[in-house]
């Protein structure tokens, strides 16, 4: 009898919660239609697109793509590196254990605080934004990397130890030429989170296509700033396509 209230207990408790998560954030039902009225009105303001502006904001574009990309790659190669002292079929655990926790810290902290402290060190521009994506990526990249290299069949590194090979030539010869397929796809993952990233980094002071919205915005060129959105809309589009179809293309060539 108690184990069918239980569902009933659940969803009284969750209301509740909800119902004073609520107050305590001042939600009202009135406030939101009244905010949905204004947003529409302030949509309207920004039809049509400034079409003369597209050809301007492609550079813009390629900015915010490049700085995902050295992102990513330099997140990669380092999350790579730090997941090897990870996992536990090839460090020692307590080594492992303080690893996964400065992982686990990483993976709370968000890209805009670091980007903040990047800031105060290197200033505004490209640098910082692209050390703040290389750090993001540890977090999730550190933790994915490291569980698949555990999950290499431990009768590969035997073999290669009584075969001679030393730590390097296991993670070389046995380990790599299974996971990279795996690298690749959470690599691309990865990069589609930070071209979305980079936009919201670019908006602080990175440039790219995201410093264009913001410019825009505060600029009060409201028709130049739609343009700016559908640029990103399809430079997201368009990433989130060719990183779907590259991991399609890898998952076949694993089975």
């Amino acid at each position: 009898m108690i184990k069918k209230l239980i569902p009933y207990i659940i969803y009284l408790i969750t209301i509740v919660i909800t119902y004073y998560a609520t107050q305590i954030c001042g939600f009202k039902i009135d406030a939101l239609q009244k905010g949905l009225q204004d947003s529409f009105v302030f949509i309207r303001q920004m039809f049509p697109p400034s079409w003369n502006d597209f050809k301007e904001l492609l550079i813009p574009a390629l900015e915010t793509i490049s700085l995902a990309l050295l992102g990513t790659f330099l997140g990669s190669v380092l999350s790579l590196f730090i997941a090897l002292f990870a996992a536990n079929n090839l460090t020692y655990n307590w080594i492992k254990f303080i690893v996964r926790s400065l992982i686990s810290v990483e993976r709370s902290i968000p890209e805009l605080f670091i980007l903040l402290i990047l800031i105060a060190a290197y200033g505004l521009g490209a640098l910082s934004a692209v050390l703040a994506l290389m750090i993001g990526c540890i977090g999730m990249l550190g933790k994915l990397f490291a569980d698949a290299i555990e999950e290499t069949p431990s009768s590969v590194i035997e073999s290669l130890k009584a075969g001679g090979a030393n730590k390097v030539q296991i993670i070389y010869f046995g380990i790599l030429p299974d996971l990279m397929p795996k690298l690749i796809s959470y690599s691309l993952f990865r990069f589609e989170i930070n071209i979305r990233l980079s936009v919201l980094l670019g908006a602080i002071g990175a440039g790219g296509i995201g410093y264009e919205l913001d410019y825009a915005f505060s600029m009060l060129q409201f028709h130049r700033a739609l343009s700016c959105l559908i640029v990103i809309l399809i430079l997201v589009i368009a990433i989130e396509q060719i990183s779907i179809f590259i991991r399609k293309k890898l998952a076949i060539q694993q089975f």
